[in-house]
């Protein structure tokens, strides 16, 4: 007889409980319906999204150390390290340049500030100051010395991933150095605590839906949907120019490596949904991490690029950048010469290096660069506040992607790529349950079945076995 097929509500009930997709998914829609019905009750949900966040960013730094110093201590050579770090660099600056090209290219092609004739001394600055609260974007000089740590506990505490990876690079380094006989316990250990911080990532991922919920009910409640009238053309040609790119990430992958970006994004729907909903890529870090791991990526590798790439490949963030220095000029009439368009990009790609982290970067960057022209009044960028939130969604999906793409070109570059699982696992041939990889807390995202279908025939040991294997009585 063939097999019974649940009814209906029992499979979307199902659905719905197995799914961190279908639940980050309901949530997303939950939260714009709450937001554009009861926006009052909307802007109250906010700890929900914060909450969720400060949770991630706890296990952030301690995770990427882990990574990093197991992938240089089995690597086994600190060379090879190294060249990993200088083709990641090559490929950010390539990368990030060729997304402020297009979008400086789309900016003049579409024009989307002609015809606005906004006077800037209309404008209310004090909002961009609340916005970035005062703070200023480093020199270069700056970022460099603030890249080095001056405590070991300090770089944890602050968060700071480039003081991280610093550390994580000495302590790997010492670790060959001495080789496994003087410290025989240090590497296990540390490999331990890499396990224990990717079961934590399990139990966080729970609460997801509600982080979702709760950000996508403030982002409609306090911008409402009305925004996305008056700003229509420029949200649609940085959202455009974001696909073209993500387009060309697509064939920068398939030339590299071989590798579809179709199915990258399928491999990592649920956690590209979560970056959306929360508009923050660090809320995906850890899984985004442990996923590219297991899709063939080296650890080192892994450990190295995708961390450095929050700091130095903000590619969403490039487009941006491009397209609102264009735009900003546009609606206050300023026609930009040829190079004054140069100018923008060689200054948006010393300060876009250094946005990470702080508050309200792109309106510092953004200043930065009006002040550098002379021609566009600073304070023209409060143009961008009421559409800035709405960018977030692109810029959070491009910058990841960007990423992504970079740890698999960068891996296969320097040979620290296993195509051949990379596919396997992409086209869906190797899963979590067959390899037996699934960390605490995610248990509930498993159907039944594969568990059952994953349960080893070993567990059912025969009785003869029990007494061949049990110890004989002295």
């Amino acid at each position: 007889m063939p097999p019974s097929v649940p009814p209906l509500p029992r499979r979307v009930a199902r659905i719905l409980r197995t799914s961190l997709f279908a639940q980050v998914a309901c949530a997303l829609v939950l939260g714009i319906l709450v937001g554009k019905l009861w926006p009052d009750v909307a802007t109250d949900l906010q700890p929900l999204g914060d909450g969720f966040t400060r949770l991630i960013k706890t296990i952030i730094s301690p995770l990427v150390f882990c990574v990093v110093v197991v992938g240089i201590a089995k690597a086994g050579d600190l060379k090879a390290f190294g060249r990993i770090g200088l083709k990641a660099l090559i490929w950010f600056e390539v990368a990030s340049t060729a997304a402020l090209i297009i979008g400086l290219v789309l900016a003049n092609v579409v024009q989307p500030g002609s015809g606005m004739h906004v006077d800037p001394a209309t404008l209310n600055t004090s909002a961009v100051d609340a916005k970035t609260g005062g703070a200023a974007l480093p020199s270069t000089t700056e970022f460099i010395v603030n890249a080095l740590p001056t405590s070991f506990i300090g770089a944890f505490a602050e968060n700071s991933l480039l003081q991280v990876l610093i550390l994580a690079c000495l302590v790997g380094a010492a670790l060959l150095h001495l080789g496994h006989t003087k410290v025989p316990q240090v590497l296990p250990a540390i490999e331990q605590a890499q396990e224990i911080i990717f079961a934590i990532v399990g139990f966080v991922m729970r609460l997801a839906p509600l982080a979702v919920f709760g950000a996508m009910a403030v982002l409609v409640g306090q911008y409402g949907l009305g925004v996305i009238k008056t700003y229509a053309k420029l949200i649609i040609l940085c959202y455009v120019a974001a696909a073209l790119f993500v387009a060309l990430l697509a064939v920068a992958l398939r030339l590299v490596t071989g590798l579809s970006l179709w199915k990258f994004l399928r491999y990592i729907r649920e956690e590209m949904l979560l970056a959306l909903g929360t508009a923050s890529t660090e809320s995906v870090m850890p899984r985004v991490m442990q996923k590219l791991r297991k899709a063939g990526a080296r650890d080192d590798a892994v450990g190295l690029v995708l961390p450095t790439g929050y700091s130095f490949n903000l590619d969403g963030a490039s487009l941006y950048l491009s397209i609102g220095t264009l735009f900003i000029a546009q609606a206050v009439g300023v026609d930009l010469s040829l190079g004054q368009q140069i100018t923008v990009v060689l200054v948006l790609m010393l300060t876009s290096k250094g946005m990470a982290g702080i508050p309200g970067s792109a309106f510092l960057a953004l200043s930065a660069t009006a002040s550098s022209l002379g021609a566009i009044p600073a304070g023209a960028v409060a143009l961008l506040l009421g559409v800035d939130r709405i960018m977030d969604s692109m810029r959070v999906v491009t910058n990841l992607l960007g990423n992504c793409v970079a740890v698999f070109a960068v891996s296969r570059w320097e040979g620290a790529l296993d195509i051949e699982r990379a596919k396997k696992v992409l086209d869906g041939e190797i899963t979590d349950v067959e390899e037996g990889e699934i960390t605490a807390g995610e248990e509930a995202a498993v159907p039944e079945e594969a568990v059952e279908e994953a349960v080893p025939e070993e567990a059912e040991i025969p009785a003869q076995r029990v007494n061949e294997t049990a110890p004989e009585a002295s």
